[in-house]
Formats: structure tokens, C-alpha cells, sequence
């Protein structure tokens, strides 16, 4: 009988394919850059496993400099990708990352959790609060990690990412204000980089290219095959029935966008949204002139991504209130 095998059944471009008989080839994010100390920032990096059941994974850092008895802000961060491709150990990541540790010298987490369309979602979701849980059980000295244990200031924790990662950072600061709200994790602060948000209805610039909304609409539908589509709340904060973001459990937020991304309306109206809202907290939009979507994490020498850097590590270390 014919499996199918060598047949493509769907292509989700540029990221990935999927054959007849279910076998999935990813086109990008499959490098893996390995853990360990960093000679040019200093970092130190190492990967483990910590939620043994699923598998969800991270890659640990930590600056070169001993704290000297100083706690450090806690950042846990989402990689990108769509929910499809990409890994804690994805070179871009990785290199971007160490950069981030170094320059805000600050603890970071990222987390390693399952892909679509092996695991569709809300896998990705499920998985990376999880890993949120597992980093508040080392609030008050107890967990068995000690970077976390011992070196992190828990009334400084940041939750941060990148398009899809930045979905999820926005979700779980939502969740943390209901009832299902994670004990002992208080959120200090979220950076929002180039946040993946989509909806049925065009805004601004997405009308004009057409191309790559198709795209988009493309991804969405494949990583989660819902009947309300782009209007799923996942992707649509803004639609009917979604949670109010005066309801953020947060602090600060910092909502960077790029000129040239086709997303950057969503994380625009994000902003505007979350200042017109009623949340009490303290609200900062950056964005980059000339450069399109997570144009830091594939080139984080450039110029303008070393400023985007020295930003959000700004950030992290203002004191809030000043």
C-alpha cells in the first residue's frame, strides 16, 4: 500500500512541510547551538529537563559576575516561531540571549516547550506554564534549581518574548489574575517583542500587502485548527469576549514593534489598548524605524538591534516609579 511518503500534503512557508503519511520537515529553526560558558559575553548557559512528563525543557543563564550576596531580576522568557519551529537551542536564541543576560545581568530562563503541528495547541501554552510553575516552586529558597534558588530576586520576575513567545507572556499575565493564578509567582514586569496577535478584520499597513497576510493567515490556521480562525481569543486579545487588559498582572510593560513587520499594527493597537484600558500599571512602546520582524535575534550585532538591547535591559533595571 501506498503511505503516501514523498508527497506533500501541506506547506506552511517558510517554516515547514507536511507529507502524506505525517512525517514533518521543518525549513528553519533546526540548528542547535550547544550550552555552556560563552567566551565573548561571559554567560553561562546549561539545558535541562523540568517538566519530566512532557518533556518541557530549558536553557538556563546566568551573567559571569557573582552576584555578591544581590539577588538578580528573574527573566523567563518564549522563544518564537509561530508555535511551529525553533528551539531554546536555536543559534539565533542563543546568541541573542547571552546578550540580554549580559547586558541586564539578570537570571534568564527559556523555555523549551512542545511544537506544532506534532503537539497543536494549546500545547505550547500548557507546557510553558508549566514551566512558570515549576519556577515558583523555588520562591522562598524551596525548588532544586540554584541558579533560581539561590541567586534570584523574586520580586523582580519578568516574563518576555518574541512574536509567539510575546503571545504567551501576554496570556499568562492574564491568567495570573484569575483564579487559576500560579501561588508565589508575582510578575514584576513583561517585555513584548514583536507580538504575534492577528484577526479576521485588516488594520492599517496589512492591507497593503497582501502576500504576507496570507501567510499569517496561513500559520494561525495550522497551528490551531479552531472554527473561530483569526478571531480565536489566542491570537485576538482585542476580540469580543476576550479578558480585559486592565486586568494585566503586571506592573510595566514595554510593547516593541518594528516598521517594516506586518504584525506591527497588532502590537501598536496592543499598546494603545493597554493604556486606554484602565490598568494601573506603567506602559512603553519602542519601536524600530527600517527593520521588519525579529530583526535582533537574526542579526544581534547590528546596530540597531545592540540598541534594542540596551533597552529592554534598561527596562528590566528601572526601578518602578522613576
Amino acid at each position: 500500500m501506498d503511505s503516501g511518503k514523498g508527497e506533500v500534503a501541506q506547506e506552511v512557508l517558510p517554516y515547514l512541510r507536511v507529507y502524506k503519511d505525517g512525517t514533518v520537515e521543518r525549513l528553519a529553526g533546526i540548528e542547535v547551538a550547544p550550552a555552556g560558558l560563552d567566551p565573548e559575553t561571559g554567560v553561562f548557559s546549561k539545558d535541562m529537563v523540568i517538566i519530566p512528563e512532557t518533556g518541557v525543557s530549558a536553557r538556563l543563564y546566568r551573567p559571569s559576575l557573582a552576584p555578591n550576596n544581590r539577588k538578580l531580576p528573574l527573566v523567563v522568557y518564549f522563544h518564537g516561531g509561530a508555535f511551529c519551529i525553533s528551539s531554546v537551542a536555536d543559534p539565533f536564541y542563543h546568541n541573542s540571549l547571552k546578550r540580554l543576560v549580559s547586558e541586564a545581568n539578570v537570571i534568564l530562563v527559556s523555555v523549551g516547550y512542545r511544537l506544532a503541528p506534532e503537539n497543536p495547541l494549546p500545547a505550547a501554552y500548557d507546557d510553558s506554564w508549566a514551566a512558570l510553575q515549576w519556577v515558583a516552586t523555588h520562591s522562598g529558597g524551596d525548588g532544586t534549581e540554584p541558579w533560581i534558588k539561590n541567586d534570584v530576586d523574586f520580586g523582580k520576575v519578568f516574563l518576555a518574548g518574541d512574536s509567539a513567545g510575546a503571545n504567551m507572556a501576554h496570556h499568562f499575565a492574564i491568567r495570573q489574575a484569575g483564579a487559576a493564578r500560579i501561588k508565589d509567582l508575582d510578575i514584576h514586569g513583561i517585555l513584548m517583542i514583536h507580538p504575534y496577535f492577528w484577526g479576521k478584520k485588516q488594520l492599517g499597513s496589512e492591507e497593503k500587502d497582501q502576500a504576507r497576510k496570507a501567510m499569517v493567515d496561513c500559520w494561525w490556521k495550522f497551528v490551531c485548527p479552531s472554527e473561530k480562525g483569526n478571531d480565536d481569543p489566542l491570537i485576538n486579545p482585542f476580540v469580543e469576549g476576550s479578558p480585559s487588559l486592565s486586568g494585566l498582572a503586571c506592573g510595566r510593560v514595554i510593547v516593541c514593534v518594528a516598521e517594516k513587520d506586518i504584525l506591527r499594527e497588532r502590537g501598536k493597537l496592543y499598546y494603545e489598548s493597554l493604556v486606554k484600558s484602565g490598568w494601573k500599571g506603567a506602559a512603553e512602546m519602542a519601536e524600530t524605524e527600517g527593520e521588519d520582524h525579529v530583526f535582533h535575534i537574526f542579526n544581534p550585532l547590528s546596530e540597531k538591534a545592540v540598541k534594542m538591547i540596551k533597552r529592554l535591559a534598561s527596562f528590566i533595571n528601572k526601578e518602578q516609579g522613576h
